[in-house]
């Protein structure tokens, strides 16, 4: 982005002014690392599962008492809601997420996690920061460190909020749904930054503006028949054959139905049925997972999916007691939109701060975060942006680049994230977008 040429001394001195407040959040910060590298290591080592995380949040909340925050835990059964005021002006809301995934961490880190636990499937599994959470936990703390050492610099409200069970899409929600715009100042602005493991240097900033993130639904297909012995199959109405033609005839809900200037993406993860090689089954399940971005695709998409179930059905002679069920669950997660104007002005900073070559924009994914809803609650009052933090190491960038090994995604059981450059660079980011969210006026 090519700078702006001031057109007053004011302005010529707020230009000047900000690489010494750069340089001032980010010497204070190099103090502050030894110890937040300590929590992080602390944090990866003792992972805690979506809505377990009951120890996580107590030993954080502890740290924002420290720091003189109003502090409300419990809030969306284990969310903690940390505020600050400090005078007249914006409210700006400031989020990590805590939960950990059930993976076996294989990453061979001295501080690896060894927790188990026994999630909702019912099988016990090892628990680890899969997906670089701890890393957000120990970015927002050195953020709030920052913010409380620099009050000097802003005026307003903070809301600083640890959301449980991102990984299940459901944390957000619950802390909304239990007055988190009501029990608390309601935010004008919302941020929040995620680690990625992108082919860039760690420290890398990337941002998205506009749609960032899909809708994710989750659908159950269940495919009625009639069993029978293998060998008469014209005695059955086989639903292994029914669901087979279904899954063929949900790509062209894509590919016919879909623009395809309009992302979406419809995949059959799971396809059950039988049980022995000579029996047909009465029953074949299907799960899919749904993505798109606009609530227009995404209605257009599970309309699509329940026409061509009962039209496979019809086509294959059921009668109308045997069409298959289509089940989406609720709630879903939906998409994440970047407040486009706020997003470019926010990469602006961002820019300023940490150079041109460190921050770029970044196409958007079909991954899902519910962080949208914090926007989706009130999108007429706040406006929100999610951006990425690149984690990922030189040495995992130098064998892509000799050799093509490929990156361990997140939620790999091997992702390994250069903690230090997340952590550093998303604890200023955050305050630096805060402060200048919220400016100091007068003397």
């Amino acid at each position: 982005m090519s700078k702006t040429v001031p057109t007053s001394l004011a302005a010529l001195a707020m230009v000047l002014a900000a690489p010494a407040q750069a340089n001032d959040l980010r010497s204070d910060l190099a103090e502050d690392m030894p110890g937040l590298m300590e929590l992080y290591r602390d944090l990866h080592a003792n992972p805690e599962l979506s809505f377990e995380e009951h120890e996580t949040a107590a030993k954080l909340a502890k740290r924002m008492r420290d720091l003189g925050f109003e502090v409300t835990e419990g809030v969306g059964r284990t969310g903690v809601v940390s505020v600050m005021a400090n005078g007249e002006g914006p409210t700006v809301l400031l989020r990590a997420d805590m939960d950990g995934l059930p993976v076996v961490e294989q990453t061979g880190l001295p501080f690896a996690s060894t927790v188990t636990a026994t999630p909702a499937s019912g099988v016990t599994t090892g628990v680890m920061h899969a997906c670089g959470h701890d890393t957000h936990m120990a970015g927002f703390i050195g953020a709030a460190q920052l913010l409380v050492d620099h009050k000097d610099k802003w005026q307003g409200t903070l809301v600083m909020i640890l959301q449980p069970a991102e990984e299940i899409g459901l944390g957000a929600l619950a802390m909304i749904e239990d007055g988190l715009y009501t029990r608390f100042p309601k935010p004008d602005y919302a941020l929040a930054f995620h680690d990625a493991a992108a082919p860039a240097p760690a420290g890398t900033i990337g941002y998205t503006p506009g749609y960032a993130l899909a809708n994710v639904d989750s659908v159950d297909i269940t495919v009625k028949g009639v069993g029978g012995h293998g060998a008469y199959p014209h005695t059955t109405r086989d639903p292994i054959v029914l669901a087979s033609a279904i899954v063929m005839k949900l790509q062209t809900v894509v590919s016919r139905n879909s623009s395809p200037l309009d992302p979406a993406v419809i995949t059959v993860g799971s396809f059950h049925a039988g049980a022995k090689h000579n029996i047909i089954s009465d029953e074949a399940r299907l799960q899919l997972t749904v993505r798109s971005y606009s609530d227009e695709s995404r209605q257009l998409l599970l309309d699509g999916i329940r026409r061509v179930a009962r039209g496979e059905a019809i086509t294959a002679g059921l009668p109308d007691d045997l069409m298959p069920t289509v089940t989406v669950e609720d709630p879903y997660t939906p998409s994440t939109f970047n407040d486009p104007d706020f997003s470019e002005s926010i990469a602006a900073g961002f820019k300023q701060r940490f150079g041109e070559s460190r921050v770029m924009e970044w196409s958007a994914v079909m991954g899902g975060e519910d962080f949208s809803q914090f926007r989706r609650a009130a999108p007429e009052d706040i406006k929100s942006m999610i951006f990425w933090i690149s984690g990922t190491p030189q040495p995992m960038l130098d064998a892509l680049k000799h050799d093509g090994t490929s990156l361990p995604s997140l939620h790999s059981p091997f992702w390994a994230p250069d903690a230090e450059k997340v952590i550093a660079t998303g604890a200023e980011a955050l305050a630096s977008s805060a402060i200048d969210l919220m400016p100091r006026t007068g003397s």
